[in-house]
């Protein structure tokens, strides 16, 4: 079994809803990359989830990922709320269509092909690639 990858996300977002970058760093057997990338008129949560999306995408293959993300928003999402909303037909407990469906079910896609575990990290505290991750989106979104 080779080694996992080791993938950090970050959205952001100008004034929220406004203009908005995402990035993801994927680092593995020694290698790295990073991609961003800009959404004109988004969401914080959207650019987030775009994150986790496009890095999980950028595998070729099924892989065994470790995602750290500063997001409680998509990690809940996927750990605790997700498997109730695809039973429920993508609606919340109030019947009501989940948020940003379209990235969730874009997101619960890309999982379904890797074994993904999930590591909360606290944002803007000084980890290197949470902190690289945030300024690579944060440049992407005033590249608009």
């Amino acid at each position: 079994m080779s080694s996992p990858v080791i993938l950090h996300t970050d959205g952001s977002c100008l004034n929220n809803p406004g203009p908005g970058g995402w990035a993801a760093i994927l680092e593995w057997n020694g290698n790295e990359k990073e991609l961003s990338g800009a959404v004109p008129d988004t969401t914080n949560n959207r650019m987030e989830l775009q994150a986790a999306i496009e890095g999980l995408n950028a595998l070729s293959r099924p892989m065994s990922v470790e995602l750290h993300t500063d997001s409680k928003y998509v990690m809940d999402g996927v750990t605790a709320w997700m498997p109730k909303w695809r039973l429920n037909g993508w609606k919340t407990a109030a019947k009501k269509p989940v948020a940003n469906q379209d990235l969730w079910q874009q997101l619960d896609e890309a999982l379904a092909r890797h074994n993904v575990s999930w590591h909360w990290v606290k944002g803007h505290s000084g980890d290197p690639l949470n902190e690289r991750c945030d300024d690579l989106a944060r440049a992407a979104a005033m590249s608009l």
